[in-house]
């Protein structure tokens, strides 16, 4: 008799990816489940990065059948009894034990029907794999792919296939589509190289990790978040400002970074020289400067030692300069998302002190005049000068 392959096993393969999704790396998930790391490499690569689309066990519709029937059929017909006998004591009509045996079982099964073997190739066959409208779509494809080409989000995509193509709704897809098609390979029409055009470049999809946590480490009187104007919250004004620094490798260098609450209008404070407090102070002011006055109105920062002169800035903005509460981002949450953005222009783990004036001028080019699902894909720069005209 041939000698067949080893069974998968399924139940292991659904925690390797359950641990991956929660945020596990896949040499950790590996070493915990027992299992090489080829293996999961494997699984990652048989499945383009992403977890297989099979329903839990569980919530599968007793319409079809499960592992546990499948096992007993193999037992019952090993056994020698009819296809009439296994229907009648599964519950089941003798037509569907009589198409599970044809579908399930092989020419090299040499006739053996195999429950386990049966159930992974009945559940493989759900995924149903199928080309989108990506692939059929050459002129669609195009689209998508240029504005891949600069680094413009799924969603962005999705919005602006609408506006082009209003009438076409055979050309609109939604922004999951277009993760899909990236991540997924296939028939889905798109390189999966072009995952690294996203703001992440993750080859994989995984959750976001916590951002660190930050304690005040001046003694200067400062202002807390809680005295900020209510005009601030309502963004009903551009000139309410929050900063952050963004760091490089090993914390060696920095580059600062401020966003209009109201517009997300985005500036780049370039620090060549270190990012101490006194440094980041010259290099805001420098930046403030070309800022018109009635778009100085307040700015809110964080805790970092980077505002030890935080009373120095403070007159530089008319209803003052505010400090969040420590380790409390959400309470700066435009300015660390757009620090998110950033990172797929100013990487982790590299060194910021590279990019000249310059560069950072052309990265704040491309993200102001990026459309914003939050703006009725208005562009940022659209909407700071609108507001300043009005």
């Amino acid at each position: 008799m041939a000698r067949r392959g080893r069974k998968r096993r399924l139940d292991l393969e659904s925690e390797y990816w359950r641990l991956l999704q929660s945020g596990v790396g896949t040499v950790e998930a590996c070493r915990e489940l027992g299992i090489g790391r080829k293996t999961g490499y494997r699984w990652r690569a048989e499945n383009g990065g992403l977890p297989p689309e099979r329903l839990p066990e569980a919530s599968r519709s007793g319409r079809y059948l499960s592992l546990l029937e499948r096992q007993r059929i193999a037992t019952l017909r090993e056994r020698g009894l009819g296809i009439r006998e296994i229907a009648t004591r599964l519950g089941r009509a003798p037509s569907t034990v009589s198409r599970e045996l044809r579908r399930n079982t092989l020419p090299h099964d040499r006739g053996i029907y195999d429950g386990d073997l049966a159930h992974d190739r009945a559940r493989n066959r759900t995924k149903r794999s199928r080309s989108g409208k990506l692939w059929h779509d050459t002129e669609l494809r195009a689209e998508v792919q240029a504005k891949l080409d600069l680094e413009w989000s799924p969603e962005q995509i999705a919005a602006h296939l609408r506006v082009i193509w209003p009438d076409r709704p055979e050309r609109h897809l939604c922004h999951e589509s277009i993760y899909r098609a990236l991540y997924q390979g296939g028939k889905g029409g798109l390189s999966r190289e072009l995952t690294k055009k996203l703001r992440t470049g993750r080859p994989l999809r995984k959750r976001r990790r916590r951002a660190d946590q930050r304690s005040t480490r001046f003694a200067a009187p400062a202002v807390l978040i809680d005295h900020r104007p209510p005009a601030v919250e309502r963004r009903e004004r551009v000139g309410d400002w929050e900063g952050d620094l963004i760091v490089g490798q090993r914390n060696r260098s920095a580059i600062a970074t401020l966003v209009d609450r109201t517009s997300r209008y985005v500036r780049l404070v370039a620090l060549p020289d270190g990012h101490s407090a006194e440094k980041v102070r010259d290099g805001l002011i420098q930046v403030l400067q070309t800022v018109p006055d009635t778009a100085r109105l307040t700015l809110t920062w964080d805790q970092g030692s980077e505002m030890a002169c935080h009373d120095q800035l403070a007159p530089w903005f008319r209803d003052g300069l505010f400090l969040a509460h420590p380790a409390s981002p959400w309470q700066r949450g435009t300015n660390e998302n757009t620090n998110g953005l950033l990172r797929q222009y100013l990487p982790k783990r590299t060194d910021l002190s590279v990019h000249s004036v310059a560069d950072l001028q052309a990265i704040e080019e491309r993200l102001n005049n990026r459309p914003r699902k939050t703006l009725g894909w208005r562009t940022p720069a659209e909407a700071f000068s609108a507001a300043l005209a009005g």
